[in-house]
């Protein structure tokens, strides 16, 4: 399975900015990459107590995370300073060597929370997003009593947890598995989990397909964890309900496990199923709420998910229809759009792309002539030379076209691609003269791929070019008409 943190939507428009302090470069730096990918922070590096002071006195931190064992300033006696300097700044604090007076000294001191190295990246993320929003509950309070009162508290603040699963469930997006895997993930770092498996339910058939599996291996997940806690999920299913099993009621589910379904309108689809970190632990009802909250927030985004990907299918057939039905007036506008749409998926590609641009030129390509539904066959199918007056009704299709998609929201960024692949680089194109980088990069791939189709193919007024020839009319026109960089790779693509 794919290791990453959980990323989900910052809670602030605000930037946070955060300081690290450690002797070791390589942790720094692996700290701070992670960091700059979870959210909006800036993150800035000190290797020891003393050059994070100098930081400190010039600048506000909303946390650090510092070090135990330093040269020249270790980390409890940068604690002490930071209170004197920046007494609103939240510290973890991290160490390799953790003892018992070491923790108590520190949290005496101010430090929020305490991590043992080796940690697991996902749960310094998963801590520093918690406090920070912590921090933002309390920022409008000026007693530094009452901000320390506010964390010091046992656990983190209920709300404030439900809140993060809420928000990590809504911002998690991708296909089903990638979703499956953050529920996964958030469920191990909320309650602490040994391990951890979604499966999925065949309820004809009442079998439970592992899906994603976590903390274990998955051989061993199936061989020797499963035949024990199979009987208990086929109970969950039944039962449309949760359940906390210990293990001195089912050897399978050492020390202690919890079960909850997944369920879309009161049909179970999957199960997930968690483990307890430590001996002798147990999970405890607060526990068991936490899972609750993300089973069923999990399963109404992938609910949402499965309608409006119908919707969003729906939609597409009909246009795709509207396409189509072109088709019978002139059979170029269909194959046409096909052949162009497998020329820009490619080149797309090809660039790097991402995979919803990728998406995007895709529905853009099929649909980019849809405005010629509008266009009289007097004038589309014309086979001699368009008059002016005609010329200017055939232009009009890229503003009809975007027209028709203009009240699908789904559709947005699709009908800007359609509205500007007629543009030319230098601003002598339609329907709005735009030049240069101010027309949309995928316009600019289109274009590129429906001039190359037109030219190699055989239209009612004139026979098709050859393909030397079309090559070498795209690189004439270069930085003119065409973006001369998509050019090249368009070039190195066909």
């Amino acid at each position: 399975m794919m290791e990453r943190a959980l990323k989900i939507e910052n809670y602030s428009t605000d930037q946070k900015r955060i300081l690290i302090v450690d002797d070791y470069p390589q942790l720094r730096t692996v700290v701070k990459e992670a960091l700059e990918r979870e959210g909006n922070y800036e993150v800035n590096e000190a290797e020891n107590g003393l050059e994070a002071l100098k930081l400190l006195q010039n600048a506000d931190y909303d946390m650090i995370i510092s070090d135990v064992m330093m040269p020249g300033m270790g980390g409890i006696d940068l604690l002490k300073s930071i209170k004197e300097v920046r007494s609103n700044a939240v510290t973890i604090m991290i160490t390799a060597y953790p003892a018992v007076e070491t923790t108590v000294s520190a949290i005496k001191k101010g430090a929020i929370d305490f991590i043992k190295k080796p940690f697991d990246i996902d749960e310094l993320l998963f801590k520093v997003n918690l406090y920070l929003r912590k921090k933002q509950t309390v920022s409008n309070r000026e007693s530094e009593k009452d901000i320390k009162h506010f964390f010091l508290g046992d656990e983190p603040d209920e709300l404030l947890l439900y809140n993060y699963i809420y928000d990590a469930i809504e911002n998690s997006f991708g296909d089903n598995n990638f979703i499956f895997e953050n529920v996964v993930e958030l469920a191990m770092q909320i309650v602490g989990g040994k391990d951890c498996a979604l499966l999925l339910y065949e309820e004809d058939e009442q079998q439970f397909h592992p899906q994603i599996i976590s903390g274990i291996d998955p051989e061993t997940y199936n061989l020797k964890i499963l035949p024990h806690i199979s009987d208990i999920f086929k109970e969950v299913a039944d039962a449309k309900g949760a359940v906390v099993v210990h293990s001195d009621e089912n050897p399978g589910v050492s020390p202690s496990l919890i079960c909850a379904p997944l369920m879309i309108r009161n049909k179970v689809f999957g199960i997930l199923s968690i483990r307890k970190k430590g001996r002798g632990e147990r999970f405890s009802k607060k526990e068991l709420n936490y899972i609750l909250i993300l089973t069923k927030r999990s399963s109404l985004n992938v609910e949402n998910k499965i309608l409006y990907e119908s919707l969003y299918r729906s939609l597409l057939d009909t246009f795709k229809s509207l396409v189509a039905s072109i088709q019978v007036r002139d059979s170029y506008t269909e194959e046409h759009s096909c052949r162009v749409t497998e020329l820009a998926v490619n080149v797309a590609r090809s660039m790097g792309c991402t995979s919803e641009d990728i998406e995007s030129i895709r529905i853009a390509g099929m649909l980019h002539d849809i405005g010629k539904i509008a266009i009289p066959d007097r004038i589309l199918l014309k086979p001699d030379k368009l008059m002016d007056y005609e010329y200017q009704v055939i232009k009009s299709h890229p503003g009809i076209g975007e027209r028709i998609l203009k009240p699908v929201m789904l559709l947005e960024k699709e009908r800007k691609i359609i509205l500007h692949h007629h543009e030319r680089y230098d601003g002598k194109g339609y329907p709005n003269g735009l030049s240069g980088e101010n027309i949309p990069f995928l316009s600019r791939l289109l274009a590129i791929a429906d001039s190359y189709d037109a030219m190699t193919n055989n239209r009612p007024y004139r026979y098709a070019m050859p393909i030397d020839d079309a090559i070498g009319e795209l690189r004439k026109n270069s930085n003119q008409q065409f973006d001369g960089h998509i050019v090249e790779c368009f070039l190195q693509n066909i």
